[in-house]
């Protein structure tokens, strides 16, 4: 029983750390979270000063990943080269070692009870009081992560020295120093996080259960346990985000292999050299040194390791068009043609994405196969959200950038209906965008226990896919799309948009609501009538012809 208590215990401690790490990576990143970005793009300008930058906001923000993660964004959007980048993930990884020499010196050398219950009382009476004040909230979560992140490594270590009293470690200890090894490497891999295999492995040597050897090969194994998180994020990125990935991969592999090998050798000169006999300082000088080792031996090949990555993965990988990118704009006919087709893809994604915030079943929209293989190849539909509506905006810019190339090479006869097709582009877009804006909305109606604003949601809903189903039937060429069918369609946008909100202010004459739900629903009403008067408008650019189109556009559009 008393097992099963101490494993309960460590278990705690564990869960504990991690939600104090979390909160100290929140509070951090958002006090001061600009700031640090603006300081890694300032140190950048060469390699040391990329490395040094690295470690240095990986000591304060606690987190190697979370840094590397920062990195990958940056490097997506070409903020960062490939070269840089690497160096500042190179001091992250000397960075991450700061953290280690906190915990071993303050949570096992000091008092913790006088650190940690002050910081977590204040940080409780701040949350309370200030929760609405940013910095204040932020400050009360730095002093909880503060304080719990001791108070989860005392639950560890006290968990550690009961166990070592009513169990025999001894036979464990004689295992191969390959088996710690993966040990180490999985338990990184479980719990994402390197410093809680530190404050573990910490615990175990403080308690007696292994020797700085066996932990020594633990954390050689986390080394590696903690690229996983960082190859998982660069999955479906850009070519280089994928370098950098394997990059970090390759760093932390040599890293763990050449200290593997060389591992009684460094042990033994930590205290013949460093003097440095305790067993907790010794560990984490041992995580520091060989650190230390690897950043000094990639650093000055860091151009040839650069070069060497840039064979892997090609650039346009990461492509978001399907047709465009196989199109030459010396041949503007062909050019063209793949340009209308690019653009018809992008309509149809921009009404799944849509349709798919409405939880409407797009399977009938999928009529076309040659997208429908296009969306499983970009893996769109595994994307969130998020992702669906960052893929559309690149295509937008993929569109619109091979669109100021092409329109030069084109004859002036056709150049007008390029200009339909990017109108068409930019219309689409503003249909998302309209959707994007009032998806809390949309959350917001579609759980409401209020019969009113949930019956608002499920009447708009209808309306949505009946609209979407005729448009779609003129790319399906179920019908034809004419001037006259498309301005009766905008009619009956314009007729729902206001039926809708005239029915509204009726029912909720009867039904009082809140003033927040009004705007609400106000708000859902007019951005809905925006996004499908500008999807119209997108399929109208596509489908008719100038002089269609150009009618058209006479139609007061913009009345709300």
């Amino acid at each position: 029983m008393e097992t099963l208590t101490n494993i309960l215990k460590l278990t705690a401690g564990t869960g504990l750390f991690l939600f104090a790490m979390y909160l100290l990576e929140e509070s951090l990143k958002n006090l001061s979270g600009r700031n640090f970005k603006l300081f890694l793009q300032r140190a950048t300008k060469n390699r040391i000063g990329a490395a040094a930058g690295g470690a240095v906001v990986t000591g304060i923000l606690q987190s190697s990943s979370m840094v590397s993660m920062m990195v990958l964004a940056f490097v997506g959007a070409g903020v960062f080269n490939l070269r840089n980048a690497l160096a500042i993930i190179l001091g992250a990884n000397f960075g991450t070692t700061i953290d280690s020499w906190v915990v071993a010196t303050i949570g096992f050398k000091a008092n913790i009870d006088l650190v940690a219950y002050p910081a977590i009382c204040v940080g409780g009476f701040l949350l309370m009081l200030f929760s609405n004040r940013k910095a204040l909230k932020y400050l009360s979560y730095f002093l909880l992560g503060f304080g719990l992140l001791f108070i989860g490594l005392s639950f560890m270590k006290t968990a550690m020295e009961s166990e070592v009293k009513n169990f025999d470690f001894s036979e464990y200890a004689k295992m191969p120093l390959a088996i710690f090894l993966l040990i180490g490497f999985i338990l990184t891999l479980l719990v994402q996080s390197s410093s809680v295999t530190m404050a573990l492995t910490l615990s175990a040597i403080h308690a007696g259960a292994i020797e700085l050897a066996p932990a020594a090969a633990i954390i050689l194994g986390s080394e590696t346990g903690t690229t996983i998180k960082i190859l998982l994020s660069s999955v479906g990125g850009t070519a280089a985000k994928k370098r950098v990935a394997l990059g970090n991969l390759f760093f932390n592999v040599f890293l763990t292999v050449a200290a593997f090998i060389f591992l009684p050798f460094i042990l033994s000169s930590i205290s013949s050299i460093f003097r440095i006999y305790d067993p907790l300082i010794s560990l984490v000088a041992f995580s520091s040194i060989v650190n230390l080792l690897s950043l000094l031996t990639f650093l000055p090949i860091l151009d040839l390791f650069t070069k060497f990555l840039e064979r892997f993965f090609k650039d346009t990988d990461a492509s978001a068009a399907a047709f465009i990118g196989n199109a030459n704009s010396s041949e503007p006919e062909t050019a063209l043609d793949l340009f209308r087709r690019e653009t018809e893809y992008f309509i149809h994604n921009s009404m799944l994405f849509n349709l798919m915030q409405f939880d409407i079943d797009i399977t009938s929209f999928q009529s076309n196969p040659d997208f429908k293989d296009v969306n499983e190849r970009k893996k769109f539909f595994s994307k969130t959200p998020e992702e669906q509506y960052d893929f559309l905006k690149q295509l937008q810019g993929e569109l619109q950038a091979f669109y100021i190339e092409l329109r030069v090479k084109l004859s002036e006869n056709q150049n007008p209906q390029l200009n339909q097709l990017i109108s068409s582009v930019r219309s689409a877009m503003h249909s998302a965008k309209s959707i994007t804006d009032i998806g809390s909305n949309i959350s917001n109606l579609r759980r409401s226990s209020k019969n009113i604003k949930f019956d608002f949601f499920i009447h708009h809903k209808k309306d949505t896919e009946k609209l979407y189903r005729e448009l779609h039937s003129f790319f399906s060429q179920e019908k034809k799309a004419g001037f006259e069918e498309l301005q009766r369609i905008y009619n009956e946008i314009q007729k729902n948009y206001s039926s809708a909100l005239n029915n509204f202010y009726k029912e909720a004459q009867q039904a009082p609501m809140e003033d927040l739900d009004m705007t609400i629903i106000i708000n859902f009403n007019r951005e809905l009538f925006t996004s499908n008067k500008a999807l119209l408008i997108a399929v109208k650019d596509y489908l008719l012809d100038e002089k269609q189109a150009n009618e058209f556009n006479g139609i007061s559009v913009y009345k709300t």
